[in-house]
Formats: C-alpha cells, sequence, structure tokens
C-alpha cells in the first residue's frame, strides 16, 4: 500500500475528504461573514451565535412541532433573516459611519445575549437532532465509506455559495449593492432604496449563518455554545481570504478545512492551531489577506 511520510494514503485521502467537508461550514459562515463586511462595513460577531440559532431552531421545529429536516432547512434560515432585519433596523443602522470597534462590541453583546436565553434554556449539554432519512446511510468510494450526508453538505454548501457570488458579483442586483455601500446618494437617485437594500443584505448574510446552522445540526450535537469556538476559526478565514472578499472567503474556507484535515494525520497536535500560524504568516506578508485590495 503506498505511503507518504509513512502515512498510508488511504488515510490520508480520508482526512483531506472530512477536511473538505469541515471546509464547506467554512466557506458558508465565512461567506455571510464577508457579505456583512463588504457591503455593510460591519464586524458581525453574532454571526457565530446566528449559526447556532439556525442549529437550534431546527432542533425545535423537530422536537416541537414535528417538522422535517427539510422543512426547517428552509424556515430556519427564513426565521434568523427576520431576526437580523430587526437587529440591523433597531441596532446596527445607527454605527455605521463609527468606528468597527463599535459594530464589533455590539454585536458581541448580542451574541451574549442569544447564547445565555437558551443556555438558560436547554443548559449547554448537546441536543440530538437526527440525520434525514433520505441522506442516512453511506457510501463506498473506495478509499473511505463517506456518509451521505457529509456529501450533501459539500455539494449544498459549494452550491450556495457559489450561488451567493454569482448575484453579488454578477448581477445587476449585486452591482446596486456594491454601489449603495460605496455611495448610497447616486443609488437613491435610480429610485433604489438603499437603507431597505441594506437591512436585506444584513438578513441575508445571517441566513446563510443560519443554513449552515441547521445543515450542521445532524453532524455535530446542537448545543447553545456550538458556534463560539467556530466563529473565531471563520474570522481567521475570512482575514486570510481578505476581509470582504466573496471568493476569497469561499476558496480559503474549504481550503483551510483541506489544510486542517490533512494536520490531522501528518501532525495531530497542531490541527487546532495551524489555521491561525497562517493567518499570522498571511497577515506578516500581506496584510489584506490572500484576496483582499490593498488600500
Amino acid at each position: 500500500m503506498p505511503e507518504i511520510f509513512g502515512i498510508p494514503l488511504p488515510a490520508i485521502l480520508s482526512q483531506l475528504l472530512l477536511g473538505f467537508v469541515n471546509g464547506a461550514f467554512y466557506a458558508m459562515l465565512s461567506l455571510g461573514l464577508a457579505v456583512i463586511f463588504g457591503l455593510l462595513n460591519v464586524i458581525n460577531f453574532a454571526h457565530g451565535a446566528l449559526f447556532m440559532l439556525g442549529a437550534v431552531l431546527a432542533w425545535m421545529g423537530m422536537q416541537y412541532a414535528g417538522l422535517s429536516y427539510w422543512v426547517m432547512l428552509l424556515l430556519a434560515p427564513l426565521i434568523v433573516a427576520a431576526i437580523g432585519v430587526a437587529i440591523e433596523r433597531s441596532m446596527l443602522r445607527w454605527i455605521y459611519k463609527l468606528d468597527h470597534i463599535y459594530g464589533l462590541l455590539l454585536t458581541l453583546g448580542i451574541t451574549l445575549v442569544i447564547e445565555g436565553i437558551f443556555r438558560s434554556a436547554y443548559g449547554v449539554s448537546g441536543l440530538p437532532y437526527s440525520t434525514p432519512d433520505l441522506l442516512t446511510g453511506a457510501t463506498d468510494i473506495g478509499f473511505m465509506i463517506l456518509p451521505n450526508y457529509r456529501a450533501w453538505v459539500v455539494g449544498a454548501s459549494i452550491s450556495v455559495c457559489l450561488a451567493t457570488w454569482f448575484v453579488i458579483e454578477r448581477t445587476k442586483l449585486g452591482a446596486y449593492l456594491r454601489a449603495g455601500t460605496e455611495n448610497p446618494k447616486i443609488v437613491e437617485s435610480f429610485g433604489v432604496n438603499v437603507p431597505r437594500m441594506i437591512t436585506l443584505t444584513y438578513a441575508c448574510g445571517v441566513a446563510l449563518a443560519a443554513l449552515a446552522g441547521v445543515m450542521a445540526a445532524p453532524v455535530v450535537q446542537v448545543s447553545p455554545l456550538m458556534g463560539q469556538n467556530l466563529i473565531i476559526v471563520v474570522f481567521a478565514v475570512v482575514v486570510i481570504g481578505g476581509m470582504g472578499s466573496i471568493l476569497g472567503s469561499i476558496i480559503t474556507g474549504l481550503g483551510l478545512g483541506v489544510v486542517e484535515g490533512i494536520t490531522k494525520v501528518i501532525y495531530p497536535e497542531a490541527s487546532s492551531t495551524v489555521v491561525f500560524f497562517i493567518m499570522v504568516v498571511v497577515l506578516l506578508l500581506r496584510p489584506a489577506g490572500l484576496f483582499g485590495r490593498d488600500k
């Protein structure tokens, strides 16, 4: 059996694929962060809490209303988007012209409130969420047995990421969004309601976080604190890719998931810190990030 660094090739390939699955979650979460920062100039620290909220809402829909995974895959992001509208209209709109630190502190406070509410209600132990019947089982792909649900996560995440990138970078709506954040008065002269457009942008960004939460629910235990550790890694992904870069967030999220997976095979002790080591190197060599624009 062929080996690399003394490790069997099938073991490396399986970790690469599992890393790609984790990278799919990183890509979706960092994409939502990049959309909000790139278009609204707000560092949304509440992203991890809204990711958790999507997962908890999915669990609540199944537990209390008997709703299926597929229904909650649509419903939970819509509910979180509505919450995002309320957050943006009542709080965030007052800090757009202030320093970034105000947005960071405000969204950190929102995070603590959301997590505190659900921690009081459900504690910190994991809540079970079963895999949908349609995606149970696994497929033998030669070098590993790949769970069907994880394969679905990769396919769905990449599709959502590419669709979001296309809308923002290649459509008239995306052009209005970018122009509205840079020069709102000119865009308003064309009859576009810029404040409403900004509100919907934030709602779509947090809906992406909730969608990732619903997709993560059958993979990890649903917990009020499930977004805490993940959001730190995702912020590192956004910094490496370039703050506000949509394509950079997608590519970097998937790539760092693979790097993290292969590190678990070659040097497991570094798997939890390799992303931050890469972030330090990138910031030293290219402070704007791999895909960011130098000002």
